[in-house]
């Protein structure tokens, strides 16, 4: 309870900085990272100091590469191997080389320029990640070649973890060999341990949870699945987010995808929240004044050099130009890792305190003006390349998927949707929360997976906006309604198809939204009646005609009136 008062004083803030950078359409990381400045050490005002508030933001960092895991699963990263594996060490690479050679050229030692040059090399994935959700650019080209090579950044940045200590000491050259021998084993131990028991373990168990039915047991699930694996990578040396990461591609594999990330997003975005507001209190603002040139020389050293090394090698893979450049925009942006070297640097007295003050304020600023272009990263690869016919903002994702019908229910009704969308060569995606229904969709070969596509949290998750059209097939009235009224304030341009008991169910979905809503146990006697007037010969314009002639009076003609009730004779009552 001695913390609560803080707690009270940080969500406040929280809350009405967030909400400002909402209304005024600024990022929200970069929001948190203003109340950290606001509630930190080095401003006036109130100061927070939770001893455990560092570590809630790490575990935001393990959500968020658990989340990036599940779409980018192991078959879809074999296919992106060249590009990728390639892309993403090369950046690392080429960057800290670059970079560390100007800093040594500019006097400072080859140690420290190394050190300088591995801190600008570190991408923000969490900033990147993010602001593409919220410009809804993750799945174009440019966004999902971005976030996979900054997530292999975190692979590739291993051997700094093991290389920056032992810089303050001279170690001979076998023995250094050794030590990133040994990390390279311990990384390739903790993938085989997530990989093999993932494969063989996680589908049956989140089989079995799924059967339960509990949303509880199911949210319990996650969280001790995705911090296991954190566990047992911190346990080898690793760090939390990469075990993160790897039980996440595990479980992109499986027909429980997207319901566990719909669960795992609220956890994630409190706790990347917690992440960025402690990245702030770190931040001096007076620190700047006697530095700020070198600030600016090193804000300038990593955008530019990131930019034009990774758009260079984007283009020199067969990538067209435009995509290129707002790749390497999105990778311009300085990462928190690099904090993270920064502060390893300083333990083993690589660097001197006022060199980490430098670094520090220089990756915080980087965060902004990379935030910055990855927000614009459309017109400025349009002016880049000379293009001036449209905006490159405004054009449409290379790779978007083709837009697919989202059937939410595979029972009776849903599967008789889908055997028609696939006889018509209709392009669809099915949700069921009985995973018996899953199993089934699946061993008929189609898209079918597991999840409560009735919760907006889902629906936000699989992109409702991006559907050709929604056909809700469940008969539960008041969830479908909810659902509905919830597309209509996000996407009123997507046309809804629900399922109907009656007539009053019709009504109060037509009422909420939808497009059509056909009361099932109607239309059945009309097409009974219409099978009649068929065998009698009556010709079928004609039934047709009768048929819409009672739609649009609202079914009224058909419906069952009820006799007025007789006043009872009371001389014969008892």
């Amino acid at each position: 309870m001695e913390n609560l008062t803080q707690i009270l004083v940080l969500l406040g803030v929280a809350v009405a900085v967030v909400v400002s950078c909402q209304r005024l359409h600024i990022p929200t990381s970069l929001g948190y990272l203003l109340v950290g400045v606001i509630l930190g050490p080095h401003t006036m005002g109130p100061v927070i100091y939770v001893p455990e508030f560092d570590a809630f933001g790490a575990f935001g960092i393990v959500f968020l590469l658990f989340t990036i895991g599940l779409s980018f699963s192991l078959p879809q990263l074999h296919a992106l191997r060249h590009q990728v594996l390639g892309l993403g060490t090369g950046q690392v690479v080429f960057t800290t080389l670059v970079i560390a050679v100007v800093s040594w050229l500019a006097g400072l030692s080859a140690p420290v320029a190394f050190v300088i040059g591995a801190v600008f090399a570190q991408s923000s994935t969490t900033i990147i990640a993010s602001l593409l959700a919220e410009q809804g650019e993750d799945n174009s080209q440019h966004g999902r070649l971005g976030v996979a090579m900054s997530v292999f950044q975190d692979v590739t940045a291993v051997p700094f973890l093991v290389v920056i200590p032992v810089l303050a000491v001279s170690l001979a050259p076998e023995v250094l060999a050794s030590t990133l021998g040994m990390a390279l084993v311990k990384a390739l131990i903790a993938f085989a341990l997530v990989f093999f028991f993932g494969r063989w373990l996680l589908r049956p168990m989140f089989h079995f949870v799924a059967e339960r039915r509990s949303s509880e047991m199911f949210t319990l699930t996650v969280l001790l699945v995705a911090l296991l694996a954190a566990w047992t990578t911190n346990s080898l040396g690793l760090s939390l987010a990469f075990g993160g990461f790897l039980v996440g591609m595990m479980l992109g594999e499986t027909e429980f995808r997207h319901q566990v990330e719909a669960t795992i997003r609220p956890f994630r975005d409190v706790l990347l929240g917690m992440f960025f507001i402690s990245i702030g209190m770190r931040f001096d603002p007076a620190s700047l004044l006697p530095i700020w040139y070198w600030v600016v020389a090193g804000v300038l050293l990593v955008t530019l050099c990131k930019t034009v090394i990774v758009a260079a090698m984007v283009r020199r893979s067969g990538i067209d130009s435009e995509t290129a450049w707002r790749t390497g925009l999105l990778m311009s942006v300085g990462g928190e890792f690099g904090m993270a070297l920064v502060a390893i640097a300083l333990d083993a007295s690589v660097i001197t305190q006022n060199l980490g003050q430098i670094l520090i304020a220089s990756v915080l600023c980087s965060m902004v003006v990379g935030a910055v272009f990855i927000r614009f990263n459309g017109p400025i690869a349009s002016l880049l390349t000379s293009k001036t016919s449209r905006p490159a903002s405004d054009l449409p994702p290379k790779d978007t998927p083709q837009r697919q019908v989202l059937i939410c229910g595979y029972g009776r009704v849903g599967h008789t949707v889908a055997v028609l969308l696939h006889a018509n060569n209709v392009p669809f995606m099915a949700f069921d929360n009985d995973p018996k229904r899953v199993a089934q969709g699946q061993k008929d070969g189609f898209q079918v997976h597991y999840g409560d596509i009735l919760d907006p949290v889902l629906l936000a998750s699989v992109q409702v906006e991006q559907s050709s059209l929604v056909v809700f097939s469940t008969g539960e009235t008041l969830k479908i309604q909810a659902a509905i009224e919830w597309m209509r304030g996000k996407c009123p341009q997507v046309p809804v198809i629900a399922r109907a008991r009656d007539l009053t169910a019709s009504s109060q979905l037509l009422a909420a939204g939808a497009t059509h809503a056909q009361p099932e146990i109607l239309e059945s006697s009309l097409r009974l009646a219409a099978t009649a007037l068929q065998i009698l010969q009556v010709p079928s314009d004609n039934i047709d005609v009768a048929i819409q002639e009672i739609r649009d009076w609202g079914y009224k003609p058909i419906l069952e009136t009820p006799e007025p009730e007789k006043p009872q004779d009371e001389t014969n009552s008892c």
